[in-house]
């Protein structure tokens, strides 16, 4: 069953980098969707990496890895949110 969650986890995040660009490069790039989007392609990442680390490979700890990549991911948000206030 945890399987499934992380699959659609995954799943879900690379839906919404997808959908978020797409906006961006179709209406009027709105900065707020490109930072909005690059943080859920680091989670998407975030994501694939805990299904490589659970699934894949779970004799191996990713975590240090995962986190990282969530950090960068929310890093990006909030440099948008906060340098490229309007």
């Amino acid at each position: 069953m945890a399987s499934i969650v992380y699959l659609l986890c995954a799943l879900t995040a690379i839906v919404c980098a997808w959908l978020l660009m797409q906006a961006y490069f179709a209406r009027g790039r709105y900065r707020l969707l490109l930072w909005s989007g690059l943080c859920f392609v680091g989670l998407a990442a975030n994501n694939l990496l805990l299904v490589i680390d659970k699934l894949v490979l779970p004799a191996t700890d990713l975590s240090l890895w995962r986190t990282g990549v969530a950090l960068a991911a929310m890093a990006v948000l909030l440099y948008g949110l906060v340098m490229d206030a309007e």
